[in-house]
């Protein structure tokens, strides 16, 4: 990426990195029980995974995306990661930063959407992916005006967030995967956003409000977690502050969260002030959700803007 993504005047630059997966997403009715079978009544294999999702919701608003990750190789001879890249690339997606790993398998899930948009998800990822480092993680770092990373490949993206911390640039972390307060993730990360389920582990706590508490008395980052439907919670000038969600007609909240990320991303190299900035992404995300398909219905600049002037 470094070399074929460069910085212009009109759009600056967010490279995410962590994983990228291919999901086959299947829409049924219910979830099926034990030894029962489900008809589909729409099916879809898209691109998946945090980061990635998150770049494609990125470029899809109109910046500059890139992303730097692990996936099964070689070239030409491991077909779901060829599928993967090519859905990235065809959504205007620099992967120049990614990396082939000779023998190891692609990431795939599984994933089933009941009639109100709730998901489950089966996923694979070959434990090869998780030892990769980048081969020039200083030089992707400087070609980019933000950083957003999930922490599914800390091995492959802490020496990114590292370099880019040194340049004083933003980092923000997607803190889905449950880990500790004490994860190096988030001792370099300028901004961190939880999904419930991996705060609530870390924090030990289903209070939130309580669980951001306790996270900000180990760090000096920014901290955000969002929970569906219940909107999101940031912490500010050492208060608790919490943003309802829009209310939408929730088709499919794969990718939702992603997209959030994402969106969140754009609103801070386009230095908007927090809560515009929260406002900004759980309209994507929103709309997100109204529609079925995972990170290929993650929404426009244009969808965005007119979601937000119709509830002005």
């Amino acid at each position: 990426m470094a070399s074929s993504v460069e910085h212009t005047a009109r759009r600056p630059v967010i490279l995410c990195t962590g994983i990228a997966v291919l999901d086959e997403v299947f829409r049924v009715e219910r979830f099926p029980s034990a030894d029962m079978k489900a008809m589909a009544s729409e099916f879809a294999i898209v691109g998946g995974g945090c980061a990635a999702n998150a770049a494609v919701t990125i470029a899809r608003l109109g910046v500059a995306a890139g992303f730097a990750g692990p996936l099964g190789g070689p070239a030409g001879q491991e077909p779901t990661g060829d599928r993967i890249l090519a859905g990235l690339i065809a959504e205007g997606v620099d992967c120049g930063g990614c990396v082939r790993v000779a023998g190891a398998a692609s990431g795939l899930s599984a994933i089933m959407v009941d009639a109100v948009g709730r998901r489950t998800i089966v996923s694979y990822g070959d434990e090869q992916l998780s030892l990769v480092r980048p081969a020039n993680a200083v030089g992707l770092a400087a070609a980019a005006d933000a950083l957003l990373a999930d922490n599914r490949f800390p091995e492959f993206s802490l020496p990114i967030c590292r370099a880019a911390r040194a340049r004083g640039i933003p980092v923000v972390v997607d803190a889905d995967m449950p880990t500790d307060v004490a994860d190096p993730m988030f001792a370099v990360a300028s901004h961190i956003i939880f999904s419930a389920e991996c705060l609530r582990a870390i924090a030990a706590t289903d209070d939130l409000a309580a669980g951001l508490a306790r996270v900000s008395r180990h760090t000096a980052s920014f901290l955000s977690v969002t929970e569906g439907a219940n909107g999101v919670y940031w912490r500010e000038s050492g208060v608790t502050r919490h943003m309802p969600a829009f209310v939408v007609d929730t088709v499919d909240t794969l990718a939702a969260g992603d997209v959030f990320h994402g969106g969140f991303t754009v609103a801070l190299v386009e230095r908007r002030g927090i809560e515009d900035a929260m406002r900004f992404a759980a309209a994507a995300a929103a709309i997100k959700c109204s529609r079925f398909g995972g990170s290929r219905t993650a929404p426009t600049r244009a969808d965005v803007e007119a979601f937000l002037g119709a509830r002005a």
